[in-house]
């Protein structure tokens, strides 16, 4: 069943929901799980976004997501400019990248000690997916409370991040796995019905095994 929003589409700054509201949301999140805004990116379009990106505002909404700004701010034509003044250094490139959507990025954002490497696509409508991420193939839309804990591939960090969860009283909406290989690096990205608290994170962040942690709080509410 079509919501209102699959038939009026998303509320927006520009003249397509694929290559620039959804170009938007790929660099919000690319700010959000890399934790802070970056100061230097390296982005790479292709398929469609790279033919006809530039034309559509893809470049400069990619850029305002970066900075922060959601599909709606007036500021989006202007992201170039106000990237500069902000200090947020970065480079658009074209790429073919294999097997990928046609309306595809992947970003190389760094900032201070924090590095983060991101692969995801425009659907249609505003709505994205994040396909890769730091080279590992993942699946979610980042439209839900996620959790995603990339750790070494060792027995027990299921349970762990589950049991913690749990003590939370933090209810499993999905989870999914995933690795590069047996033993290797892996990222779980677990969907939420409430928000995490930030004891919960820092408590996941200093369990032996774990590399990083990063909770996306869709909602906007605070934790209770």
């Amino acid at each position: 069943m079509a919501s209102i929003f699959d038939i009026l589409g998303p509320v927006m700054v520009g003249p397509s929901s694929s290559h620039t509201a959804g170009a938007v949301r790929i660099g919000l999140i690319g700010r959000q799980l890399l934790g802070r805004q970056p100061q230097k990116a390296t982005i790479y379009l292709h398929g469609s976004f790279a033919a006809t990106g530039e034309g559509h505002g893809t470049d400069r909404a990619i850029v305002a997501g970066l900075l922060g700004m959601k599909p709606d701010d007036m500021r989006i034509p202007d992201s170039f400019k106000i990237a500069k003044k902000e200090k947020c250094d970065f480079t658009i490139q074209k790429k073919e990248i294999r097997g990928a959507h046609p309306n595809t990025v992947q970003m190389l954002l760094e900032a201070g000690d924090a590095s983060l490497d991101i692969q995801a696509c425009s659907i249609g409508g505003g709505r994205i997916v994040v396909s890769k991420l730091d080279g590992i193939d993942v699946n979610f839309n980042a439209e839900s409370n996620t959790l995603i804990v990339h750790n070494q591939d060792q027995p027990g960090h299921v349970a762990q991040v589950a049991n913690i969860l749990s003590q939370k009283n933090i209810n499993i909406a999905t989870m999914q796995l995933f690795r590069d290989k047996r033993g290797g690096y892996a990222v779980m990205v677990i969907e939420t019905d409430q928000i995490i608290p930030d004891s919960a994170i820092s408590w996941l962040e200093n369990l032996d095994g774990i590399i990083k942690v990063t909770f996306l709080n869709v909602s906007g509410a605070e934790e209770e």
